[in-house]
């Protein structure tokens, strides 16, 4: 339930713009259209554009909006890296307005949040032991959680869950002043006839409970049986987190889940966490605003932002995602502090970062009609872009100065990522760099793929389609990439990746004909599919799309400091 588990064309044709020049529609390439035909996808669900240079190598219905599940990922961080710089860091301050009197802090300690990634229980930790060092042992005030960078402050508060894992790591909403991204990490170890748990970080006055039954079953499925955790407030006012569902016997797993309310988690954090350090505090802890006068007393950045890139596109990471658009229309890059907040205005957050994509494609010569954004990571059923502005963005990707890190975050095909299970057999093996996007109705594809000669093509390709899923629309990606990488000559042998098996080498690529146009033999998909009834009419808006697939929606362990997120 939660396992995330070629053709005839016409002459080339130079692209004038991404707004509508492109043909709307073109022959697909026979081992895609093959492909098609054994899985039953239609050729209308499916959108495709290929680019060499300025030049129009392959389009098909490429002005047609889709819905890009997690390629839209690629919108987010191009527009950061060229927006807020390779040198922005989120930034997390402790601050007051109150006097040390001896060891004590005679006022509140305001926590501003800034968008911090790697804001860690490890580095709440340090600043609260740089507050010890200063001489404080006692606040004689509050704890004020200050989360307004972001307009609104908590978008996570009555928002319908995605789908039917709430939980998981994948469906949390960022605010600005997260820390360990809400997670609880779990330890679960069984016997034939117990069940023992252990949970980190430690929160004061929150335990772990079960009633889950153990079962005779395989450890490798053991979430087959996961049923939605509790959270039971207690009459000593903790609160218990109780697992229900079954686990099989004899099993070992960790799982990382996001159940705890993100104010009573940071608040039972710090208080555990400033106890340990032998410090008290008398106050509760509220959300509220840093007062405009307040002295810093300790800061923790974050990672610079091509590492947060990275650490978004090869996992595909929705929550790193989300915060990258958020910190569009909230900060700018600060050489001395990472970051600061922009000027203020009473336009949401949102609105303020759809602007400043729209703004970025503008400039870039691509029109957005037809754009719809909704967090910037495509764990979405509204958002939509055409593989026109896709492709528009990728070769301004490749224009860019920060070209090599916008291309390095991707994943490389057979070797690592969301790609690295994948089309091992193929000259993109390990030349080209894809980011992949899944939900239950799409499967999508883009980025660069080397053809024959080495020259670098975008390569773009959507499917909307209810039949999308158990491996059709991957086949129909995956065997446009190939195709892709077979054009211009003789196919590129297959490079052999260290650590894994040599792969077989291709056959010969798609060659010039007399007549001007290409000819391709057919290609087979690289798994068997399973049957599927044809169908006419694509499939967008209105699938239910648990995200699945390789990208980040899965079931793993999350510690609580930052890490990498999936297993591909």
């Amino acid at each position: 339930m939660f396992r995330i588990r070629p053709l005839a064309f016409a002459a080339l044709a130079t692209v004038a713009s991404f707004s509508g020049a492109l043909p709307a529609h073109a022959q697909l390439p026979e081992p895609v259209a093959q492909v098609l035909r054994s899985t039953g996808i239609a050729e209308d669900a499916v959108s495709v554009l290929v680019l060499r240079d300025d030049q129009t190598v392959l389009s098909h219905l490429a002005d047609r909006p889709m819905q890009p599940a997690s390629t839209m990922k690629l919108v987010s961080t191009l527009v950061g890296l060229e927006t807020l710089g390779p040198v922005f860091r989120g930034r997390t301050e402790l601050r007051t307005t109150g006097a040390l009197r001896g060891d004590t802090l005679k006022g509140d300690l305001v926590l501003r949040g800034g968008a911090d990634v790697d804001l860690s229980g490890e580095a709440l930790e340090n600043m609260l032991r740089s507050l010890r060092y200063q001489g404080i042992r006692k606040i004689e005030g509050k704890l004020v959680v200050d989360r307004q960078l972001f307009n609104p402050a908590r978008t996570d508060l009555g928002a319908p869950p995605f789908d039917e894992s709430p939980e998981a790591y994948y469906n949390v909403i960022p605010d600005a002043a997260m820390i360990n991204k809400n997670m609880l990490q779990l330890d679960m170890r069984s016997t034939g006839s117990r069940l023992k748990l252990q949970m980190q970080p430690e929160l004061q006055g929150v335990s772990i409970g079960h009633d889950m039954k153990l079962i005779d079953a395989n450890c490798k499925q053991w979430d087959d049986g996961w049923k939605l955790p509790e959270v039971v407030p207690q009459k000593n006012g903790g609160i218990k987190v109780m697992l229900h569902g079954t686990f099989p016997k004899n099993c070992e797993q960790s799982y990382s889940i996001n159940v705890v309310d993100r104010q009573d988690y940071v608040e039972r954090l710090f208080r555990a966490t400033w106890k340990r350090l032998g410090g008290t505090i008398s106050g509760t802890a509220v959300e509220g605003a840093t007062p405009p006068d307040s002295r810093l007393l300790a800061a923790h950045v974050s990672r610079t932002l091509p590492e947060i890139v990275r650490d978004t596109n090869k996992p595909s990471d929705n929550l790193l995602a989300r915060l990258i658009f958020l910190s569009l229309g909230s900060l700018e890059a600060d050489p001395v502090l990472g970051s600061h907040p922009q000027a203020g205005a009473a336009e949401t957050t949102f609105s303020r970062s759809d602007a400043a994509v729209r703004n970025w494609m503008r400039a870039h010569g691509i029109d957005d009609k037809g754009l719809v954004l909704e967090n910037g990571s495509g764990l979405s059923r509204t958002e939509r872009i055409t593989p026109a502005q896709m492709g528009g963005l990728l070769k301004a990707g490749l224009r860019s100065p920060w070209a090599p890190e916008f291309q390095s975050s991707m994943p490389i095909v057979a070797v690592d990522g969301t790609m690295r299970r994948r089309l091992h057999d193929s000259p993109a093996a390990g030349r080209a760099r894809l980011k992949t996007g899944t939900l239950s109705n799409v499967v999508s594809l883009a980025g660069y793929v080397p053809d024959a000669t080495g020259k670098p093509l975008v390569v773009v390709a959507m499917v909307n389609s209810s039949l999308a899923s158990n491996g059709r629309g991957r086949a129909v990606v995956d065997t446009l990439v190939d195709w892709a990488s077979r054009l211009g000559g003789p196919a590129q042998p297959v490079l052999r990746v260290p650590g894994q098996p040599a792969p077989s080498q291709p056959t010969p690529g798609p060659q010039p004909t007399p007549q001007g146009v290409l000819a391709t033999p057919p290609a087979q998909p690289e798994q068997p599919l399973q049957p599927a009834q044809p169908q006419t009419q694509p499939q967008q808006a209105t699938q239910q799309g648990q995200q699945q697939g390789q990208d980040s929606n899965q079931r793993q362990p999350m510690p609580p400091a930052p890490a990498a997120l999936e297993r591909p």
